[in-house]
């Protein structure tokens, strides 16, 4: 595990704190519709993630296991940015049996440009007003205890 740790060179970004979350439409493998602005409310964890990203996959039960320990509190958003949509996702999803997440999709990759980000995975948290707490470019400890110290900051 010592390894692993060592691998994840991702830290926490402050730089964007304050930007507005995008107010983008992803949609799911069955069509249904979620405009991000309209999650405002309650804490969104964001997470942008593809099929072919090893990091990224690796992130996904934990993410999982995250929304399920914040259930209500804060909503762990993951959108796929693969181009294959609802072939490549659902099948994913099926496989991998998530108790929490939802297989949101934007292929179209216009959330990766609103966010200056073209790297899998990105993961942001932003408060209830939709503003960004904070960025992580790249892989991360999802499971680590500074995550919860971190995800605290959106619920104050």
């Amino acid at each position: 595990m010592a390894g692993d740790k060592a691998a994840l060179s991702a830290t926490i970004d402050r730089s964007h704190a304050g930007a507005l979350m995008p107010a983008i439409t992803v949609t799911d493998p069955d069509g249904k519709e979620l405009n991000l602005a309209a999650a405002q409310g309650t804490p969104v964890l964001l997470n942008l993630w593809a099929t072919w990203c090893a990091p990224c996959v690796k992130e996904m039960p934990i993410l999982d296991d995250l929304a399920g320990e914040h259930e209500g509190a804060l909503r762990v958003i993951t959108v796929s940015q693969d181009m294959g949509g609802a072939e490549k996702v659902a099948p994913f999803f099926a496989q991998m049996d998530f108790a929490h997440l939802e297989p949101w999709m934007e292929p179209d990759l216009n959330l990766g440009f609103a966010l200056e980000s073209q790297s899998l995975p990105t993961t942001v948290l932003y408060d209830a007003s939709g503003q960004e707490v904070w960025r992580v470019v790249g892989e991360y400890d999802w499971a680590g205890a500074d995550v919860r110290e971190a995800i605290a900051e959106a619920m104050r």
